[in-house]
């Protein structure tokens, strides 16, 4: 039997945030060790952003473990609601990681301190790379899974990539323009405290939209109106209103018919119209059809 379309979904989620986890205990131990060694505060910030990205991409692998739950009767609609949730999660981690890296940064740019080791850019170059495939690699999974979380969680991982990217050109800085230029690496993790903010705003508007039951972006209009056109005596849709939950979409239409038709054809129409909807669009869970006469 094939595997429901939010279960695996929510299956494909959870692989790629449990590989963003892995990657990002890994990179806490090598930036932050490469920070402290080589005396780049902007390293350690990118550390400290590497570690909300751990906690946060937790949050998302049990969004998504809930979001793939079947309704019951609590829940008669789901629990996809948790998916938008986690990324609400991630875009307020990412503020409070970008104030405190901010707040260090202009504390160490008041203090004197020595320029970073050379040897700090090639981890961070490296840093980058890895960030930046690894978002390529989520990016891709939440486009095709229409998951706020995942979308949420590659963001995450791009905004780690420019946090170690600004890191990089300030201690390119800093190293070439020797004495004088100390806080040019601290400068670098102010203006990525900024950068991350503003993902977090690119993260929290769409999940935020989706949690108000905003209407999703696409032709629904035009495409409700092309498959119920496919069910005789059907003459067109006078409203519909859709909304997202999770991985699955919920649709309200109201479809316009003869005015002389009995209950029983009416009624008849209304399934036909449902099954059509359900059967050209997988990721729509449930069609409610109220039958207008003409």
């Amino acid at each position: 039997m094939e595997q429901p379309i939010k279960i695996h979904q929510a299956e494909r989620g959870k692989k790629t945030t449990l590989i963003g986890i892995a990657v990002n205990i890994g990179l806490v131990l090598v930036k932050g060790l490469a920070g402290w060694l080589g005396n780049s505060y902007a390293l350690i910030a990118d550390a400290m952003e590497s570690g909300t990205d751990i906690v946060t991409s937790i949050f998302v692998w049990f969004g998504l473990r809930t979001a793939s739950k079947a309704p019951d009767q609590d829940h008669p609609y789901g629990h996809g609601k948790a998916e938008p949730l986690a990324a609400i999660v991630v875009a307020l981690a990412l503020v409070g990681a970008a104030i405190l890296i901010a707040v260090q940064s202009i504390k160490n740019i008041q203090v004197p301190h020595e320029i970073p080791a050379p040897f700090t850019l090639a981890v961070l170059a490296g840093v980058v790379l890895v960030k930046e495939v690894l978002f390529r690699r989520i990016a891709k999974v939440g486009a095709e899974t229409e998951s706020s979380a995942v979308k949420a969680d590659a963001w995450h991982h791009r905004s780690d990539a420019i946090t170690s990217l600004t890191a990089f050109v300030g201690i390119s800085i800093a190293l070439i323009g020797g004495p004088g230029y100390e806080s040019a690496d601290d400068w670098a993790a102010l203006l990525a405290s900024l950068v991350i903010v503003y993902n977090a705003y690119l993260i929290f508007r769409p999940s935020f939209g989706e949690i108000m039951d905003e209407t999703p972006a696409g032709d629904w209009q035009n495409e409700l109106r092309a498959l119920a056109l496919t069910v005789p005596q059907v003459k067109g849709i006078d409203k519909y209103r859709v909304r997202k939950t999770g991985f699955e979409y919920f649709v309200d239409l109201h479809v316009l018919v003869p005015g002389d038709l009995t209950v029983k054809q009416g009624h008849d129409i209304a399934h036909a119209v449902k099954a059509a909807i359900l059967s050209e669009k997988p990721s729509v869970y449930d069609v409610l059809v109220h039958i207008e006469p003409v």
